[in-house]
């Protein structure tokens, strides 16, 4: 008779590569809650819309086609599409024909989004003062940003 090995003899849960990336999910789920409520309650603006207002923003040209939103944001194409349905139904974002491909549409930040994304930047600097900056120095901050770039980049 074939013994089997248990899968916690192969892979322990103790294992500081389970251990780690559990913190990881850990972490971005905490603080993604906390500050989705934050913002629900300052500027009854939902994270996914501030993601995608500030993704906006951040574009060169100020426009981005909906498979770059829904790349930059981490969702499907039929998700964004839906999201981007309710932030045009708020004024915060319009779609726009692209000038260089009829068949493509960009999506831009309106001058209400514009002013909402601004006030949702306020709450978000408060957000990350109380839960950032306050608890790690320049130079741990420092350091997280270039492992968590490192973690991020595509191979």
């Amino acid at each position: 008779m074939e013994m089997v090995t248990p899968l916690t003899t192969v892979c322990p849960s103790s294992d500081e590569r389970v251990t780690l990336f559990a913190l990881l999910l850990d972490t971005n789920a905490r603080l993604s809650r906390s500050f989705a409520v934050r913002l629900e309650e300052s500027c009854e603006l939902p994270l996914a819309w501030f993601e995608v207002l500030l993704q906006l923003r951040r574009a060169p040209e100020g426009t981005l086609k909906m498979n770059e939103i829904a790349e930059a944001i981490v969702h499907s194409t039929g998700g964004t599409t839906r999201l981007i349905d309710r932030l045009e139904e708020s004024g915060l974002v319009e779609r726009q024909l692209c000038p260089t491909d009829r068949r493509a549409i960009h999506v831009a930040i309106t001058p209400e989004g514009n002013l909402k994304l601004d006030e949702a930047l306020h709450v978000h600097m408060d957000y990350l003062e109380e839960h950032l900056s306050s608890r790690l120095t320049c130079q741990e901050r420092g350091e997280l940003t270039v492992l968590l770039s490192k973690l991020n980049a595509t191979r």
